[in-house]
């Protein structure tokens, strides 16, 4: 077998690392701008790009994006596994069962929770789904301890009344910057099943081969 370089192996996870960092250092940076010119605009001190790593605007620009990757891919898991979509690279085939859907059987490469067998195995066996869910939860708190303290900011640099967490939780403006995340995501992965189906990426594991039938369903 033909040997590879540790970062050949894991070039794609570096790659998108790699972005991850880039634009968030760009967002902080252009945020940082952004939020001072806020608070000059209210009368307020300006912050230190330390301090604005930790503040209400950079946490709620963060998170609220970061919550609707979370819940998008959660959902595509679970999604898939139940439904269909005949031709899309994305769907199981509708007529036959696939590998993920056998039973797991321990073995000396299996994972050490099929080993283990009992409690283990289950919660391993949806642990994929668990762990998306899990970060969309963190995501989705801290992107409310944001927003509210970015609230609550605006309202004290306009002199009006600051919210309490229990009456935040219904505002308007939260809820807007949730949803309007969480439709682009479903957008985004509604156009990667439709699109797939008639349109294909020569060497990309996301698509179906070339000369592959447009209702041939699954890679």
């Amino acid at each position: 077998m033909k040997k590879h370089s540790w970062l050949y192996l894991n070039s794609l996870t570096i790659a998108f690392m790699s972005m991850l960092v880039i634009c968030l250092a760009a967002q902080a940076y252009t945020g940082l701008e952004q939020f001072n010119d806020e608070l000059e605009k209210m009368g307020m001190e300006e912050v230190s790009f330390a301090a604005y790593l930790t503040s209400p605007h950079f946490l709620e620009a963060t998170f609220e994006n970061w919550e609707s990757e979370f819940l998008q891919m959660a959902m595509y898991v679970v999604l898939t596994v139940w439904l269909r979509q005949i031709g899309s690279a994305e769907s199981k085939d509708p007529e036959k069962k696939e590998d993920v859907d056998r039973e797991p059987k321990p073995g000396p490469d299996a994972p050490w929770a099929v080993n283990k067998g009992g409690l283990w195995l289950k919660l391993y066996k949806h642990s994929l789904s668990l762990a998306f869910l899990l970060l969309f939860l963190i995501s989705f708190c801290l992107h409310f301890k944001g927003s509210l303290g970015h609230y609550n900011i605006q309202q004290t640099g306009e002199n009006r009344p600051t919210a309490t967490a229990a009456e935040y939780i219904l505002n308007s403006k939260f809820w807007f910057e949730s949803f309007q995340n969480w439709q682009s995501e479903f957008l985004s992965v509604a156009s990667i099943v439709f699109l797939s189906i008639y349109l294909r990426q020569w060497g990309s594991p996301e698509s179906k081969p070339v000369d592959a039938p447009h209702m041939e369903t699954g890679r």
